[in-house]
C-alpha cells in the first residue's frame, strides 16, 4: 500500500494500479467488536472519517456506515446494527479529523447524536482555495493517485443489508487516500500562504454544521417559478406538493422519487392556464407507481382546483433587515464591491464567490461596517482596502 504515496508519473511508470488494491478493513457490525477501533483511536491524534447515508432511498436521511482510517488501519462501523456507539463519539470528539466535503457529514452526525468535531481538515475546501478545476473526491483521487472510484457504489443503497464486498471496498477507498491527499494540498496551501484561510473555512464549516439540517418551513411548497403563479396554479401546487410529501413519507422514499419538481410545476402551470382536472393530470406520468398513485393525486389536484388561492398560507412578513430590498445607493455600492471582488479573485485565481457570495455582498452594501461580521477574516481582509469599501 506504500504505492499510494508515490508520485503519479512514477506509479504509471511502474504500472501500479492503486485502484485495484483496496485496503483491508474491519467491518464492525456485531456487539463486542468495537474495542479494536476504540483501542486504535486512543493511540492517535488524527483520524480520517467519511459517512454513507441513505438519502437517495428513504424519506428521512439516516447515517448508515462510518468509515475510519486510524493510522494504517481501516475500520467500518455499521450504524444500523445494534451497537452502543457512545464510547466512540466520546473519543472521536477529541480528535483532529480529515474529511472531504464535510458539510453534509457534520450535519448528518449532529442530527444523529449531536456530535461536534474538535478540528477538521476538509480536502474539498482546500481544493477550492487552490482553485482546482475538479474538487470532488473521485476526481482528486483520479488526478493524484490514478484511483477510479466505482460510480455504481456512489449511488448504492447503503441501508440495504448485507453490504456487498464491492460497496465496502469503495467505502474503504473513500478514507484510505485522505492523509496523502491532505499532505499534497497542505504543501500547496503553505506555498500560496492560504493555510490560515483553510483553518478559518473549516472552523466555519463546523459552526454551520451544528445547526443540523434546516427543517422545512411553511413556504417549502413554493418551489421553482411559483412566483409566476397567481390563480388556480398556486392552489394546485400547494395541494400536489403536500400530496407528494405525505406519499413519500408513507411509502418511505425521497419525495423526488414520487414526483419531481418539474412535474409538480407542469401541473401547476397547466392549472394556471385554465386546464381542467383531466388536462392537468395528463401532463404527468408517475412511472411504475402511476396507477397506484393516480387516485390520491387526482383528489389533490381536484382539491387544488376548487380552492380559492386567497385562502392559501401567506408569506410571513419579516422585519429582518438582512432581507429588506436594497436602496438605489446600496445597489450601486453592491455593484462596486462586486467589481472589486471579481478583480481580486481573478488576481488570486479564486472562484469569486469564495470571497463573498451574492447574499454577503448585499449585506455588506447595506451595512459596510458589518464587514467583519459577514465575512471570515481572510475574506474581509481581501476587500477591506479596495476602492468601494474605502469610499463607503
Amino acid at each position: 500500500m506504500i504505492s499510494r504515496f508515490l508520485p503519479l508519473p512514477l506509479r504509471r511508470l511502474l504500472k501500479i494500479k492503486v485502484s485495484s488494491l483496496p485496503p483491508e478493513y474491519l467491518l464492525i457490525d456485531q456487539p463486542g467488536q468495537l474495542e479494536p477501533l476504540l483501542k486504535a483511536l486512543r493511540k492517535v491524534d488524527e483520524v480520517s472519517l467519511d459517512t454513507e447515508a441513505d438519502n437517495m432511498f428513504h424519506y428521512k436521511t439516516r447515517v448508515c456506515l462510518l468509515q475510519f482510517l486510524v493510522g494504517r488501519e481501516v475500520f467500518m462501523v455499521d450504524v444500523l446494527a445494534s451497537l452502543d456507539l457512545n464510547p466512540l463519539w466520546k473519543i472521536l470528539a477529541g480528535k483532529h479529523l480529515v474529511m472531504h466535503g464535510s458539510d453534509f457529514d457534520i450535519r448528518l452526525l449532529y442530527d444523529y447524536c449531536e456530535f461536534r468535531p474538535k478540528r477538521i481538515f476538509d480536502t474539498m475546501l482546500a481544493a477550492q482555495l487552490l482553485n482546482r478545476p475538479r474538487v470532488g473526491l473521485a476526481s482528486l483521487l483520479e488526478d493524484h493517485f490514478a484511483v477510479k472510484l466505482s460510480k455504481e457504489s456512489q449511488k448504492a443503497n447503503w441501508s440495504k443489508r448485507p453490504l456487498t464486498k464491492k460497496m465496502l471496498d469503495y467505502a474503504a477507498l473513500d478514507v484510505w487516500h485522505l492523509p496523502a491527499l491532505r499532505d499534497i494540498l497542505s504543501k500547496e496551501l503553505r506555498r500560496r500562504k492560504r493555510t490560515t484561510w483553510l483553518e478559518q473555512q473549516c472552523l466555519a464549516q463546523i459552526e454551520s454544521g451544528m445547526q443540523g439540517f434546516a427543517p422545512r418551513d411553511e413556504n417549502a411548497w413554493r418551489i421553482g417559478h411559483s412566483e409566476r403563479l397567481r390563480g388556480a396554479g398556486l392552489s394546485v401546487l400547494h395541494a400536489v406538493w403536500h400530496w407528494r410529501e405525505q406519499t413519500a413519507e408513507r411509502i418511505d422514499v425521497p419525495p423526488f422519487k414520487v414526483c419531481n419538481n418539474d412535474r409538480l410545476m407542469r401541473m401547476a402551470f397547466a392549472a394556471e392556464e385554465g386546464a381542467g382536472l383531466k388536462e392537468v393530470l395528463d401532463t404527468v406520468h408517475l412511472g411504475r407507481r402511476h396507477d397506484r398513485l393516480l387516485p390520491p393525486l387526482t383528489d389533490a389536484v381536484s382539491a387544488g382546483l376548487e380552492r380559492d388561492p386567497q385562502t392559501l398560507p401567506k408569506r410571513k412578513r419579516t422585519r429582518d433587515p438582512h432581507n429588506a430590498p436594497l436602496t438605489p445607493s446600496e445597489v450601486n455600492l453592491q455593484d462596486r464591491i462586486k467589481i472589486d471582488r471579481d478583480r481580486v479573485a481573478k488576481k488570486l485565481e479564486l472562484e469569486p464567490t469564495l470571497i463573498a457570495n451574492r447574499t454577503q455582498l448585499a449585506r455588506i452594501a447595506r451595512q459596510p461596517k458589518a464587514l467583519d461580521e459577514v465575512l471570515l477574516p481572510w475574506q474581509a481582509e481581501l476587500l477591506r482596502h479596495e476602492p468601494a469599501l474605502k469610499q463607503a
